[in-house]
């Protein structure tokens, strides 16, 4: 997730795509893009600011969770090789090391969590840190490691991979099953990140962060399948790059911004900016909604990418921030039950 790079690639494809003339599109798409660019320009809520909810210098902190049954905040720590379950209560931070970097994770019971590590997902006891394989998918893709991920509205885990070199649409993102039964439903994925479903389980919304698009899937309760994707809302490359991303009650979307110092709220329906949390950290990766009544916004932030000069201006970077979003947010789904009987690998 380191993104400097990303910056002159996509203004150079900017300049590309300006000089081709554009395709003749449908009347809903161009009023759907109509939409979209208005989103750039319309005038913001007066931007709220986040507090400083832990200190802690975490390298890439990521994959926010809010664990509704037992009031704790999931995240992880992915160049730290660490799994952090948080408690606002008692302000206390646990952490368990992984063997290898830990892309996101998402509770299953009160003691198991699935986590997406380099070589696999796997089954985490969350008292003893003793991990079982689920699924070895990109076992051998050596170039690739999991990032981001979340659980459907039947528990099934979605878990994107992401290129190491972070230039080429070499991952994927996997629906994995409790069975360990592995389907590839998006390919030709850069840098997979946020993940989220509507209330009604009727859309899907999917970042692959060099796209600067945040995409729209139908969703398929029945069979827990997407179909007929298309682009929600274009995120401006001078705001910064679309990181993880939560949902709140009213179906708007919550989008952390690397490199944009804050995280960001989307009507998907319009592509229309509708407010900003300013965060006292260069590189915001993630967010969830948290708390006893869903009115917090747990964020989390990255202590890597920076200047010396921007080290210096964010000295709590790579800690875990709070805000108060004006509105709620939704229980997160967990993974499935356990069984660890071996699945089989397909894909869609």
């Amino acid at each position: 997730m380191i993104y400097n790079r990303l910056f002159i690639f996509l203004l150079c494809a900017i300049t590309l795509v300006s000089c081709k003339e554009n395709p003749k599109e449908n009347p809903k798409d161009n009023l759907q893009e109509k939409a979209m660019k208005t989103s750039e320009t319309e005038e913001l809520q007066t931007p709220s600011l986040a507090r400083l909810e832990y200190r802690v210098k975490a390298k890439l902190g990521e994959g926010a969770f809010w664990n509704h049954q037992t009031q704790e905040f999931y995240w992880v720590d992915i160049l730290g090789k660490e799994l952090h379950i948080y408690n606002p209560a008692t302000k206390e931070d646990r952490f368990l090391p992984t063997p290898s970097r830990i892309g996101t994770v998402v509770p299953q019971s009160d003691s198991t969590a699935v986590v997406a590590l380099d070589d696999g997902v796997y089954i985490m006891n969350t008292n003893t840190g003793e991990i079982t394989a689920l699924s070895e998918v990109e076992k051998g893709m050596t170039v690739n490691r999991f990032n981001d991920g979340k659980c459907d509205p039947n528990g099934n885990l979605w878990v994107g991979s992401m290129h190491l070199g972070e230039s080429q649409p070499l991952g994927s993102v996997y629906k994995i099953s409790s069975t360990g039964e592995t389907t590839k439903m998006i390919d030709s994925v850069t840098i997979s990140n946020g993940i989220v479903w509507t209330k009604d389980a009727s859309t899907m919304y999917y970042i692959d962060t060099p796209s600067a698009e945040i995409k729209a899937f139908d969703y398929d309760k029945e069979t827990s399948t997407i179909s007929n994707q298309r682009t929600a809302v274009k995120v401006p490359v001078t705001m910064g790059f679309p990181d993880g991303m939560a949902i709140d009650e009213e179906d708007m979307l919550w989008v952390g911004l690397w490199n944009g110092n804050s995280v960001v709220r989307f009507n998907p329906n319009t592509g229309k900016l509708i407010s900003k949390i300013e965060v006292p950290a260069h590189n915001v990766t993630a967010c969830a909604f948290g708390g006893p009544n869903l009115d917090k916004l747990y964020i989390t932030t990255a202590s890597v990418d920076m200047t010396k000069e921007e080290s210096a201006k964010y000295p709590m970077a790579g800690s875990l921030f709070i805000a108060d979003p004006g509105v709620r947010g939704v229980k997160s789904d967990f993974f499935a039950s356990p069984n660890l009987e071996s699945g089989g690998t397909t894909n869609e």
